[in-house]
């Protein structure tokens, strides 16, 4: 796609339509849909407290065996609940108090009734024992399940990826963002000659009569179904150490053997400074207790919580590839740094509803930004987040359909990192826009939350009207445009292609060399300018806007 050089003036007839409107798109949604998608009573009768995930993996004939235990809250009285698991998996039996539970099935959704009422504020739990072959991944992690490769040596390699797909595509759950458990214990059994990592810390590693080993890993913080995964194959492991803001974290990298001697000064020389640099931007990382881990994957990568999946083939950039054109996507490996800066946005602070994503990838997508200026300066910064625009699609929405497991457009990485970026600009004030962020990150703590949370936050902690920016950029396709002319020594200037009310302020040349912010409505206003004609009027780059020449 052809770069757009905002700074530029850019004739748009062949690019924008001026009656453009809000895409939703053509859907058609099903009752499986509603069901994976919905909070229901039967799924907001009960919070999750802790599980305890203990699966068998039979790498040879590609399925599994295995129960996973829920211990909950009673939020309501009730006497039913749902749960999740995928169809083509089999439900053994339902255990409550030593006696087995009725269930039924609706697609994808398990109902249970329990034989009496249970009490609000109760905790209780059951456990849901399981068989069968998982679904496998065509093109991983882009979409979900199991992937069974190989190392170069030949040995089994195998991971699971399912962030949208589900995690009840593999295991029983509860598989709604909105309710993360406060703790889990995963319990993976492996053939004896290899190894498993998953997330959090390892407990122990038990000896099975079968020639299987079972690896214990206990994760402390609240954690996204979706982020819970492992890793099998025969690795190589070191471990470090980062004198973070919280004091100690300990970092663990795991990289097939094979790859070891390219790993280990890679990952070395990457991931300290990273962290540096997040941690000012975003505030401490937000596991300390369960630590920060670096996995090889058989997949490209994935942001698991403290067990972040990698597969870029130590490559800089996207697999040798700069995403921004500028040359600074270079200076870095692209899935080290986007997939750990979900930390922050995805795994700290984590969507309700998976139609807000744009939470999760907008701010980890600027997160390469804000890294590249930590290491490299303002300007290096500003041409990576401009050059990714020539991947802006403009194709939906960025917010998807709500209580049907919907995303967005693809645009909530780029297009979503450039409101970021603009809305920056707007603030004028670099570290009341970096206290934002951090205070994004210490408000919002290990919790699920909903767009106008974060739109609420951000309007008032920067004390500007950005509801209508909100609107425009998260709601619809538009992109603002700037409509000029210049007559008499005088811009003529207003806001078109933007929904009701938009009135953002911009920056412009006004006098050769400087910009000055000018405040464009629906309806032309006029501003004196000094020795600037229409061969030599930009716009502020850094402003995610097109300008038309209008007479």
């Amino acid at each position: 796609m052809k770069r757009l050089f905002l700074s530029t003036i850019i004739v748009l007839s062949a690019f924008l339509h001026a009656d453009a409107q809000l895409l939703k798109g053509k859907h058609n949604f099903s009752r499986a849909d509603t069901l994976r998608g919905m909070l229901t009573p039967l799924r907001t009768c009960y919070d999750i407290n802790y599980y305890h995930l203990d699966v068998k993996v039979d790498i040879d004939h590609k399925s599994v065996t295995g129960s996973n235990e829920f211990n909950f809250t009673a939020t309501t009285d009730f006497k039913q609940l749902q749960f999740d698991l995928f169809s083509n998996l089999k439900i053994e039996k339902v255990v409550y108090k030593n006696e087995e539970l009725p269930f039924k099935r609706e697609f994808n959704a398990v109902f249970i009734t329990f034989p009496s009422t249970i009490k609000k504020g109760v905790k209780d739990k059951f456990e849901v024992f399981y068989s069968g072959s998982p679904v496998i991944a065509r093109n991983p992690p882009w979409d979900g399940g199991f992937i069974f490769s190989k190392d170069k040596s030949g040995a089994p390699w195998v991971s699971v990826a399912c962030q949208g797909f589900g995690a009840s595509s593999w295991w029983p759950t509860k598989d709604h963002q909105s309710d993360e458990v406060d703790s889990v214990l995963i319990s993976i059994s492996v053939p004896k000659d290899l190894q498993e990592v998953s997330n959090g810390r390892l407990r122990s590693v038990t000896d099975l009569p079968d020639n299987y080993k079972k690896y214990n890993w206990f994760v402390s913080n609240p954690i996204n179904n979706y982020n819970i995964t492992f890793y099998i194959g025969k690795y190589a492991h070191w471990t470090d150490l980062y004198k973070g803001e919280n004091g100690d974290l300990t970092l663990d990298y795991w990289a097939l053997k094979a790859d070891s001697a390219v790993a280990r000064p890679h990952w070395d020389a990457d991931v300290k400074p990273m962290l540096k640099a997040f941690e000012h931007w975003f505030g401490p990382y937000p596991f300390y207790k369960d630590g920060y881990k670096l996995v090889q994957s058989p997949h490209l990568g994935m942001e698991h919580q403290s067990a972040v999946a990698y597969g870029n083939e130590f490559k800089m950039g996207y697999r040798g590839n700069d995403l921004s054109g500028s040359g600074w996507g270079l200076k870095f490996d692209f899935i080290t740094v986007h997939e750990s800066g979900h930390e922050w946005f995805g795994n700290n602070i984590t969507s309700k509803d998976i139609a807000d994503m744009w939470i999760h990838e907008s701010f980890t997508n600027y997160s390469e930004a804000l890294m590249t200026e930590y290491l490299y300066g303002k300007k290096a910064s500003t041409e990576y987040v401009v050059g990714i625009r020539a991947k802006i699609q403009n194709d939906v929405p960025i917010i998807g359909n709500y209580n049907v497991n919907s995303e967005g457009s693809g645009d909530m990485y780029y297009k979503g990192a450039n409101m970021l970026h603009t809305i920056r600009q707007l603030m004028q004030n670099d570290e009341k826009f970096r206290q934002l962020l951090r205070g994004l990150n210490k408000t919002f703590y290990h919790q699920t939350v909903t767009t106008a949370q974060i739109e609420n936050y951000m309007i008032k902690e920067s004390g500007l009207k950005l509801s209508k920016i909100f609107d425009q950029y998260l709601r619809t396709t538009k992109v603002p445009v700037l409509d000029y002319y210049i007559k008499n020594d005088q811009l003529n200037y207003r806001w078109t292609n933007v929904v009701n009310g938009f009135s953002m302020p911009v920056k412009v040349s006004l006098t050769p060399g400087n910009f000055s912010f000018i405040y464009p409505a629906e309806q032309w206003k006029t501003v004196n300018v000094k020795d600037i004609t229409e061969g030599n009027f930009i716009a502020d780059p850094n402003f995610y806007i097109l300008v038309k020449k209008s007479k």
